[in-house]
């Protein structure tokens, strides 16, 4: 399973993965233990993982939550040290550790949380999203 096959719906907790797309709705299965199937359409709002970033301070202006996700399961493993529930400063704190040039006027708390719970449920349920790229990979050997 790769990041591109993700996916969050507004309104809806957890994260789901795309079984079948369609023309005008798209088959989703929820990323846990229930398998809830979902048929969104048009009237849902879909995140796909791939597509979304966040906002630093550096030319570029974003990084991709792939690479964020990759560098907390690279820095942290199983352990972070914050959940969703944790205070607004250990979250933030949390994220200027794996991101320093994170846009702190543009990430909210409320986007920091539901990364690190996003991030847990694809440590638990597709962790291979989460080793490191073939290209980074071939970095590191050379």
């Amino acid at each position: 399973m790769e990041l591109k096959d993700l996916a969050s719906v507004s309104g809806k907790g957890g994260l789901y993965k795309i079984v079948k797309p369609g023309k005008t709705t798209v088959l989703l299965e929820s990323l846990d233990s229930e398998k809830t199937k979902l048929v969104a359409s048009t009237n849902h709002r879909l995140s796909l993982l791939e597509e979304i970033s966040i906002y630093t301070r550096t030319k570029e202006g974003t990084t991709p939550l792939g690479d964020v996700l990759r560098k907390i399961n690279q820095d942290f493993g199983q352990d972070l040290g914050v959940d969703g529930n944790s205070d607004p400063s250990e979250l933030k704190a949390f994220m200027k550790s794996v991101l320093p040039e994170f846009d702190e006027d543009r990430v909210y708390v409320s986007d920091i949380k539901k990364m690190v719970k996003w991030f847990g449920i694809i440590r638990q349920f597709a962790p291979e999203i989460l080793a490191p790229k073939e290209t980074e990979k071939k970095k590191s050997e050379a």
